[in-house]
Formats: C-alpha cells, structure tokens, sequence
C-alpha cells in the first residue's frame, strides 16, 4: 500500500514515525518500509476504512478476510462495553467458566455440522491450528498409536505462523530461508490449483491425480503413521484455490479408508463468507473431524479462534484413563469479552440475514469480475461469492507470470490505493473479501476502479491495452 505523506500534519508524521521506529509489521520488507513506511488507518464505517488524513478507501480486503458484519457496529460496542464492566476476564483453567464463554460453546456447537459439539477457545486462526494439532497428538496417544503422528497438507495452503501452523501452510513464499520449520512428520501434496496443473486435459482427469496422490503418500508414510489431512475448503492466501468438484468428498473418502483425520481450516471461509456459517458440508459436502475458525467468529472487532471436534474424538480422550487431562490452553482462551463480542456477532448475523446478501452480492461480484478477463494481463478470475482472485499473468497463451521483480499485484495496488479502493497484492494476485454487508454498487465500484487501475498499470509498464 501507498504510505503516508510525510509532509502531512504533525501527529500523522509522529504517528508514522513511531510506527516506523517501533512496530515491527508481520511479513514486513524490510528493504522498503524504512523509505515507504505504513498508510495509517484512523477510522472504520461499514465497508470503508479512513486514513489518518481523512481519505477514504472501500475495503474489499475486510481487513484480512474478516471484517465480515462491517466497521463501527455501535452495538458491538456496548456489548462489548457491557462485558467488560461486568467481568473483563476470569481464568478458563481446570474448572472456572464464564457466562460468554458457555454460551458461546453451545452456539458453535449448534451452527457446526454434524457431531462437532466440542469447542477449544485460542485467540486466533494460527492458535486455532496449533490447538487441532495437539489434539490430534493427545488422541493418537489416547489410543495407543503413538507413531501416528504424521500430517499431511498441500502446496500452497495457509494455515497460520505459529511455528506448527507454518510448518503446516505450503506457501513458498512463507517459508523464507531465515526460518526454521518442523519437517520430519510435517508432508505436503499438490495444490489443487487446476489453472496451474500443467499437462491435465480437464479438471476431472486432474482430480483423479489429485486423490490419487494423497493415498499414495498416505501409502508411502504408512497409513499407521498418518495422523490428519490439513485442507482449507478453498485456499484463501494461497491465492483463493477452488478445488474440483468433489475433491473434498473424495480426499474425504481416502482419509477414511486409512483411518486418517480430517481437518477442515475454515478460519476463512465460516461465518459467512461463502453465505453459510461453515461451508465444509454445506457447500462442499463432506463432514470433517475438525473444524478450525476465527476472523469472521468475532467479525474482527476482538480476537477470537476456535478448534470444533467431534463427539468421537471427546470420547477417546475424556472417558479413557484415569486421571487423565488436557494438558493445552491460552490464558485469553474463552475470553469472557471475546466471546460476548462473537455472540453479538452471530445474533447481527442472524437477524439481519446477512448472508442472503453474502450469497446475492457474492455471486454478483464473481460475475462482474469476470469482465476484467478482457484485459490482455488477467489470465484468470476465481474464487466463489466473496473470496475473489485476480490472477496477471505475461503471456496469456504460456500462463507465464511477470516475476518478483516486477510484483505487479503491489503496483496495481498501489494504484487503486489513490483510487479510494484496498485490493491485496500476493506476487501476480490480486485478492478480494469484502465484508459481507457489501452492496452491488460497492461491487460496480470495485470492479471499474480495478479496471482502471490495471489499465493505469499496464501503460506504466509499456504493455497496451
């Protein structure tokens, strides 16, 4: 994103310098930000965010998937408010709950598919991933199978930056020589990223290769050995990867055959996004072990993860073994605050039936995006309703990208950034998820500015339109 002016008033220039002196940023370039710094966000209204300056900028990002029932609720606020003059926090060890924290559990376990009745509370999707890890170690034990401790995920996934949940994701770009990832039980399969499957005549043939691969990794791991499957339902950072139809209910199917546990990161795609609030049966048709969630849980406005698992697994650890415990906790986990803050969240959701819009809008969005393909640098539009990819490719015949030293998602970017528009540029992408409260003309926004933007960048860069 652009940065903030430095000839701007005194306290934004303060503001700025602090930030720059002080606030280390995830996934920081530290070659740029000394001369580019941050753009300081001050205030936040429904879908549109304002600078420090005044300027405003419609978020099709929704902050990081998850502004998902929009800024400046001011019911949030008093539920918020309210919470926190009644009881700001209680330890959730052992055997101390809270009011929140109860209801919460039993809310989830209402919304969730299938027998995923149980809840344990992290303070965001990577602690979410961190907890269905462990747990996933503590049943195999529970059960005796103790060399049953390998996982397998994709190329290209995301699933947080604890140092597990890292090791897990298959971004490359996430694993930056600098740091150090546990890989000896930690096994990753391909992206099912059709577009960039090379050499499959359709996606069906691709979808064969694609179960085909898992079991036979399961096969050379030892079935005895593989623990759980990783798999968001659609790759959210990873550049908004839509499976085949039916890869879900197939790896599914494997995972079974082999007595291997499924685990569902829906720390994207629940609460909404997708206008359910889990998409794992209802869209894709399969019913997961687990199911990790966050961002849309709590819309953004504190934070809150959560790892939901099955009526099953709760039997193997809580009724074998006397004097048995679990071991595996946050201090902040089921936050009384946090958790009055997502009930408010489901209750907006609930009466204001947003994800009707989510499903209108959604589709809507999709279908307009799809215009940008004219454009001789857009080689593919993806995603479903509102997770939306825009993929710039060279050459559009080859699929050849335009490499890092261009980064012409960060120039494209940039640009809408001028525009009053926040798209994400990951490498050649550009990704979108607005907040589910969006209207089709903040979709006729978006797309035209986006045009615009990419046209802007193509003549910055010699191509023609």
């Amino acid at each position: 994103m652009t940065s903030t002016d430095q000839t701007g008033d005194n306290f934004a220039k303060d503001i700025w310098q602090k930030d720059q002196d002080h606030f280390t940023h995830p996934w920081q370039m530290f070659d740029t930000f000394p001369e580019e710094g941050s753009l300081i966000m001050e205030k936040g209204e429904g879908a549109y965010v304002f600078d420090i300056k005044g300027n405003r900028y419609l978020d099709s990002i929704g902050g990081l998937w998850c502004t998902n029932i929009g800024q400046g609720r001011e019911e949030m606020a008093e539920a918020i408010a309210e919470q926190v003059k009644k009881l700001a926090y209680a330890s959730p060890f052992v055997d101390i709950t809270t009011t929140p924290a109860a209801q919460l559990a039993a809310k989830l376990a209402e919304l969730a598919p299938g027998d995923l009745s149980h809840v344990l509370y992290s303070c965001g999707g990577s602690t979410a991933i961190d907890s269905a890890y462990r747990l996933i170690q503590y049943y195999q034990n529970c059960r005796g199978l103790h060399d049953k401790k390998h996982v397998i995920a994709r190329d290209g996934s995301y699933h947080g930056s604890t140092y597990v949940a890292m090791s897990i994701g298959g971004k490359k770009a996430d694993h930056p020589p600098e740091f150090d990832y546990k890989r000896d039980t930690i096994h990753h399969i391909s992206s099912p990223n059709f577009y960039r499957s090379n050499g499959y005549k359709d996606e069906a043939e691709f979808l064969d290769f694609l179960v085909d691969e898992l079991e036979q990794k399961i096969l050379e791991i030892g079935a005895d050995k593989v623990a759980a499957f990783f798999a968001e339902p659609i790759m959210g950072a990873g550049g908004v990867i839509v499976p085949p139809a039916g890869y879900h209910q197939r790896t599914h199917e494997v995972c079974q055959k082999y007595d291997v546990l499924y685990v569902s990161d829906e720390v994207v795609t629940a609460f909404g996004r997708l206008g359910h609030w889990f998409v794992s049966k209802e869209v894709f048709g399969f019913q997961p072990d687990i199911i990790t969630c966050a961002k849309g849980l709590s819309s953004g406005y504190l934070p809150l993860g959560a790892t939901l698992y099955s009526d099953r697994i709760h039997k193997v650890i809580s009724e074998t073994g006397k004097g048995r415990y679990f071991a595996q906790g946050y201090t902040y986990s089921g936050h009384p605050v946090c958790c009055a803050a997502a009930l408010k969240n489901i209750e907006i959701m609930e009466r204001e039936n947003i994800f009707a819009n989510a499903a209108d809008v959604g589709d809507y969005f999709g279908e307009q995006l799809k215009s940008l393909l004219e454009l001789p640098i857009v080689g593919e539009v993806r995603g479903h309703r509102l997770m939306q990819c825009v993929e710039f490719v060279a050459n559009k015949e080859t699929r050849e990208d335009f490499g890092d030293d261009l980064d012409i998602g960060k120039v494209i970017s940039d640009i809408a950034d001028a525009k009053g528009l926040l798209v994400r540029p990951i490498g050649n992408l550009n990704v979108m998820s607005p907040p589910l409260i969006i209207t089709r003309d903040d979709v006729d926004f978006i797309v035209a500015t986006l045009r615009q933007s990419i046209l802007d960048a193509m003549d910055s860069i010699g191509i023609s339109a």
